[in-house]
């Protein structure tokens, strides 16, 4: 056979394939139900660990809230979820999902307009406030007290928790992660930090922090959200918003948050 016409007959092969891939590039994506894969018979989450309840590794799995929550978009998809540890950079500014390193970012991640230029969030689906950890029995009563006494307070790098501090004209001492945040207060490095709240409460959970306590639950407005590759998985988006709103119809939604969280706040 010729070799254009052999060229002709693989480019209509390719365009006619059940499962869409790109012919000849190496790019094992596919399509279910619209949605695209970047991997078959797996929904590629990227996430930014340890980050409980959120997401951590556990008995030799990750497991968390957001965990759970993904599952159900697996579920409905027919694949299993793949978790793949990200530093959170490439999460927010949308490179690991432009990169085709996972379909959806899961990282207890803040929704936020300078964000939103790279990615696209889903609705939201847990609120959030800014909590303060430091030794048991101290209180503040906001950031401009924190800031009156000189308190030196650490807060993880990228986070909103960093960007808050900054806005109200605090220099926290910043950590790569969460567990190196948790280590700084421990070892007296800072004498306080400031994360998510339902962070801050998993780890007064532990008996490891018997010596530490709330400092203060600031309510800034923030509200988390998945979020998928700009302009690039609409189909994907809409069902993890399906999803969002079932497990909210149906009860699942209270159950996980029970699991992770606690009670679940009225009207959440």
């Amino acid at each position: 056979m010729p070799i254009r016409r052999r060229l002709a007959v693989a480019a209509g092969l390719c365009a006619t394939a059940l499962v869409v891939t790109a012919c000849g590039s190496g790019d094992k994506g596919v399509t279910v139900q619209g949605a695209k894969l970047v991997k078959k018979g797996a929904l590629t989450t990227c996430t930014h660990m340890p980050y409980p309840p959120f997401q951590s590794p556990q008995g030799g799995k990750v497991v968390g809230f957001d965990v759970d929550l993904i599952d159900l978009v697996a579920k409905k998809l027919g694949v299993t979820q793949k978790i793949i540890d990200t530093p959170f950079e490439t999460i927010k500014t949308g490179s690991a999902l432009n990169g085709g390193k996972c379909d959806v970012a899961a990282a207890g991640m803040t929704i936020t307009a300078e964000r939103a230029k790279f990615i696209d969030y889903s609705k939201p689906y847990f609120d959030a406030t800014q909590a303060v950890m430091t030794r048991k029995g101290i209180t503040y009563a906001s950031v401009d007290d924190l800031k009156a006494k000189k308190i030196k307070i650490g807060a993880q790098a990228q986070t909103t928790s960093e960007e808050f501090l900054q806005g109200k004209g605090v220099d926290p001492k910043s950590y790569k992660d969460a567990q190196s945040l948790l280590n700084g207060l421990r070892s007296a490095q800072v004498d306080a930090i400031m994360a998510d709240y339902p962070v801050v409460q998993g780890w007064l959970k532990d008996p490891a922090n018997a010596k530490f306590g709330l400092a203060a639950n600031i309510h800034t407005g923030e509200q988390l959200g998945y979020a998928v590759r700009k302009g690039h998985n609409p189909k994907l988006l809409a069902i993890i918003n399906q999803v969002i709103d079932q497990a909210k119809q149906d009860g699942t939604y209270k159950k996980i948050y029970e699991k992770w969280i606690g009670p679940l706040p009225a009207g959440s």
